[in-house]
């Protein structure tokens, strides 16, 4: 019996990446991803999101690659000198839509609602404690001065919590009535 084996990307992950990707670049671009804030991370930022969708959508690589749109936007229009450093910039980034993934696979058999809730918690909270603590470690930024941004972290996952909860039961139950054969929220 001969198997055959199923691409990385199938077109169904190649077509969602680029969507998300699209989203992630607009807000990139238009700097409406990055919302000025006065304190040491110079943006609160919403780029994270779409990175959890994908993670949550269509899994860890999907998710790594849109994060990785968002760590470019960060190193190339860096306001601050801590996104200078490509490391601090672009890996908590890749990391985003795998650890939301595996966060959400692990709970979604329990309740899928608060599966997603606690992906996009996740997702955004890798994004600021990696991002921290990789300028902790270069020394970009003492470890007291990282205070002031924990409002921030905790505004910014509340907001990808109720945006990942919204997004993606609206998109399974689109997808679902489609034929796309997801199971309904």
């Amino acid at each position: 019996m001969e198997t055959t084996a199923q691409p990385v990307l199938s077109t169904r992950k190649i077509v969602i990446t680029g969507v998300l990707a699209a989203i992630a670049i607009l807000l990139g671009y238009t700097r409406l991803g990055f919302i000025p804030v006065p304190n040491l991370s110079g943006n609160a930022t919403i780029m994270h999101v779409p990175a959890i969708i994908g993670g949550v959508l269509e899994g860890s690589l999907v998710g790594s690659l849109i994060g990785g749109i968002f760590g470019l936007f960060s190193f190339l229009q860096a306001t601050t000198p801590v996104f200078k450093n490509p490391i601090v910039a672009i890996v908590p980034r890749l990391l985003i839509g795998i650890f939301a993934y595996f966060a959400y696979v692990g709970l979604k058999r329990i309740n899928e609602y608060a599966a997603l809730a606690i992906a996009g918690i996740v997702g955004s909270l890798t994004n600021t404690i990696f991002v921290l603590g990789l300028a902790g470690i270069f020394g970009l930024i003492p470890w007291p001065a990282m205070i002031p941004v924990i409002p921030q972290a905790i505004a910014e996952a509340i907001i990808a919590a109720i945006i990942t909860v919204a997004v993606v039961a609206a998109w399974k139950r689109v997808d679902s009535g489609a034929g796309g054969g997801a199971k309904k929220v």
